[in-house]
């Protein structure tokens, strides 16, 4: 009998948690023999340069890509057993756009339920919730082609929140915003926490970002985590005065200046250009 079901598990002491958890292509290994653990309810984030392991990991979390070896649990459930069981539990917020610039917010928010599979009857009040919690109560009839880059974003994390996931995993997500609206999906990413008790896992280039979002960051490099901890920590950790990029520089062995090929800056600058 598989032990790929949806029933509810038992309560776990790590919402996320890998041990020698490993990927490999071919001869290069992208994540090696990774030991990581995130308590339920964390704000965490996940640093490193581009190369670093940092999307494989998140691939293999959400069970888009199949480790090589090693294991995960992700809400309880295990990410190669029970995969169906994790997606149930589990939200995605890409750098790639989401939502339909032809619709309106609601509209999305509608696909996305029956994309979710939420019964007729609920989808109502769960969209009225989201659009509440998103703070985009006043614009859910608007088309989101006249939505600014900031109230995207906040649709998009809020399609993600519909089926009421325990972890929601997040790739980049203010990239591209200016500092207001950046501040505005802050907040809602630490309402979320505070009110719901979601695991958020985020990924970011952005030092002031991590610091300000996150209770725990790891940096990885080259396959594996170099050092994790609260922010503060690290930078204790490093010297007096130091900042969040300084920790990055330590631990990474490069510097935020060098970070970043063709193909990162590229990605970047679309989904800067989409959000306006």
């Amino acid at each position: 009998m598989s032990s790929d079901t949806d029933a509810r598990p038992a309560p776990v002491k790590a919402a996320i948690e890998t041990t020698h958890l490993s990927r490999q292509f071919g001869k290069l290994t992208a994540v090696d023999s990774l030991d990581l653990s995130v308590p339920p309810g964390t704000l965490f984030g996940l640093l490193g340069p581009n190369g670093a392991g940092k999307s494989t990991l998140i691939k293999m979390l959400i069970t888009l890509l199949p480790p090589t070896s090693g294991t995960a649990t992700v809400a309880g459930c295990d990410i190669r057993r029970q995969a169906v069981a994790v997606r149930r539990r589990i939200g995605y917020v890409p750098q790639l756009l989401s939502a339909d610039g032809a619709l309106t917010g609601r509209e999305n928010l509608e696909l996305f339920a029956k994309l979710y599979g939420i019964p007729r009857r609920e989808r109502a009040q769960r969209i009225d919730q989201v659009l509440t919690v998103m703070k985009l109560e006043e614009v859910a009839h608007t088309l989101v082609q006249r939505y600014s880059g900031g109230m995207i974003r906040r649709l998009e994390i809020g399609q993600s929140l519909l089926h009421e996931p325990r972890v929601l995993f997040l790739d980049e997500p203010t990239v591209g915003l200016d500092p207001l609206a950046r501040q505005a999906v802050w907040e809602r990413l630490h309402a979320l926490r505070d009110t719901h008790g979601i695991t958020l896992f985020m990924t970011t280039h952005d030092m002031e970002e991590a610091d300000k979002l996150c209770e725990a960051v790891a940096i990885m490099n080259r396959g594996r985590v170099v050092a994790m901890g609260a922010p503060d920590e690290l930078k204790a950790r490093v010297r007096s005065g130091a900042s969040l990029g300084d920790v990055f520089a330590h631990f990474s062995g490069e510097s935020l200046e060098q970070e970043g090929d063709y193909r990162g800056i590229r990605g970047t600058r679309r989904t800067a250009s989409r959000l306006g």
